[in-house]
Order: structure tokens, then sequence, then C-alpha cells
């Protein structure tokens, strides 16, 4: 009976022997995929020229200043933009909501022919704007591929009928261009 239980002990042992040694063998192999690198790209728009657009000294009812600027995507996405005025007075004559604005864009006749699309306007200089500076594409926003340009026509016009309580008042405005 030992020899019995002996004979059993060593066929089990076998038996999980080659059982071991089966799950022992597998073959593998790995591959790599590297200079995997990203990168992004700008957003730059720039306008010409960079300091004043429009100015007029000695302003008379009915008259009026026009001047092109150009808008250029110098970045390397495309990319939107829309624009807004801030006007003040310097003093308490509110000039700025007198003085009308008008913004269109410019075809290939200079800013005085006034044929482009007009994108505000004319209605006051304190409220000028086109697009929406708000994230995402907004309606009015104006697009420009990489390496573009357009060119926009300002024009600022002191109304006919403006009353005498305008005589020696000043505004400044600054048009703020904000792209995405």
């Amino acid at each position: 009976m030992l020899r019995l239980i002996l004979t059993l002990v060593g066929v089990i042992g076998i038996s999980t022997a080659f059982v071991v040694t089966d799950t022992l063998a597998v073959y593998t192999d790995q591959e790599t995929n590297s200079a995997n690198a990203f990168d992004t790209g700008s957003v730059d728009l720039a306008n010409a020229p960079d300091s004043a657009i429009v100015t007029f000294t000695n302003m008379a009812p009915g008259n009026s200043v026009i001047q092109p600027l150009t808008v250029t995507n110098s970045g390397s996405l495309d990319l939107r933009y829309a624009m807004t005025a801030t006007a003040t007075n310097a003093d308490s004559k509110n000039l700025r909501d007198q003085l009308l604005l008008t913004v269109r864009t410019q075809t290939a006749n200079p800013c005085s022919s006034e044929d482009g699309a007009v994108l505000y306007g004319p209605a006051a200089l304190s409220a000028g704007a086109f697009g929406d500076a708000t994230q995402g594409a907004q309606a009015g926003d104006r697009t420009l591929l990489i390496g573009t340009n357009e060119s926009l026509c300002f024009k600022v016009e002191l109304p006919a009928a403006s009353a005498n309580s305008f005589q020696s008042a000043a505004a400044t405005v600054t048009f703020t261009f904000d792209a995405e």
C-alpha cells in the first residue's frame, strides 16, 4: 500500500511539473513609437497705422474725416476678430455721443468712395463696435486667414444739425481689436 501511495504521489508530482513547465513558456514582443511632438500656433493681429486712425482739429458741423486701417493676421493660425470703441469726453459737453462713426470694408476704391460693406454705423462714436469679443464665433466677427489682411474705412462726422452747445468740445476714442 505504501508503494501505491508513493507511486500516486510521484505521478501527481510529474503531472504538476509538466503543467507548470507549459505555462511558463510564453512568447513576447514590444514595439515603441517615439518622437511624437506637439507645438501650438499663435494668434497675432496687427493694425496699421498703429497710432491714431482719425483725428480732426477745429471740427465744425457738417465736417467729417475718413481714413483706412489695415488689419493683418501675422500669426500662424486663422483668426476671428471684433472691434469696440471706448470714447471719453474731455469736458461735460458729451461730444463722444454727438459724433457719428461709420466703419466699412474697403473695396478696390479709396475710402472716400464709401462703397464698402457697412460693419457699423452711422451711429454714436461712443458705442462703436462690430463682432463680439466673447470667445467663440459670434455674429459680426471678421475672419482672417493666415498671412492675410483687410482694409477698413473709419469715418467720423459731426452732424450738420449739431447745436451751439458743442462748440469747443473735445472727445477721445480708442479702438480695440480682439482676436481669437
